[in-house]
């Protein structure tokens, strides 16, 4: 029989499942530490090792967020490394298209090298973005937000699908404008439209390749 956890260790368990849903990865021993008010990593760390003791997460040793929920193990036994920021789907920068929802690896950057940080990465498609530097297979650094100002480059969602523009909005009516002549912008009346901001861009990574554009 499962030991029972303390309410200390309860906390980091639930911190750890919170973070895995909202952001399809672990937290660090740090993350952990600053949001639960340990004086340092070490003190999440001995919480893990307790929790791996009884039988609730696994931790794989020598990476920052090798924390594992069996569980979820047993769902899917082909888990991505969970080192860096994910990478989520395409992002369509000519006409829209379908987001798969799944992580397909990860970029070994940190979050803090965006300003503001960046929570996940998404690979572009076409080039309607070219005139600002956003090309086909570049990989657009995300900071989730619901809150945009105009002119901001954001990802936006219509229905299913997902998009990089420029966000312009006047009253009701928003624009979804691209960054090349050869591509009409996008009007939305939101009185008959549904959108929504999946997060503004702060940075490019060149090609996919790690070169990254802050």
């Amino acid at each position: 029989m499962t030991r029972p956890l303390t309410a200390r260790q309860q906390n980091v368990y639930d911190f750890i499942v919170k973070t895995m849903n909202e952001f399809g990865y672990p937290p660090t021993r740090a993350e952990i530490a600053r949001a639960l008010g340990f004086r340092s990593p070490n003190a999440a760390e001995e919480h893990l090792r307790a929790l791996e003791r009884k039988g609730v997460i696994r931790v794989i040793r020598g990476t920052s967020r090798g924390i594992r929920l069996p569980a979820q193990e047993v769902e899917s036994s082909t888990e991505p490394s969970a080192e860096g920021l994910p990478i989520i789907g395409e992002v369509a920068a000519g006409s829209p298209i379908l987001a798969a929802e799944h992580i397909d690896r990860y970029c070994p950057l940190p979050p803090e090298y965006f300003t503001p940080r960046a929570d996940y990465l998404l690979k572009v498609r076409g080039l309607s973005m070219k005139d600002i530097g956003i090309l086909e297979g570049d990989l657009l650094a995300v900071h989730r937000t619901e809150r945009v100002r105009d002119g901001q480059i954001v990802v936006a969602r219509l229905e299913d699908e997902v998009t990089v523009k420029r966000f312009q909005r006047l009253g009701h009516r928003v624009t979804l404008a691209a960054e090349n002549p050869d591509f009409p912008p996008i009007e939305v009346d939101l009185r008959h439209e549904a959108l929504e901001i999946e997060g503004i861009g702060v940075g490019v990574i060149r090609g996919g390749n790690g070169q990254a554009l802050g």
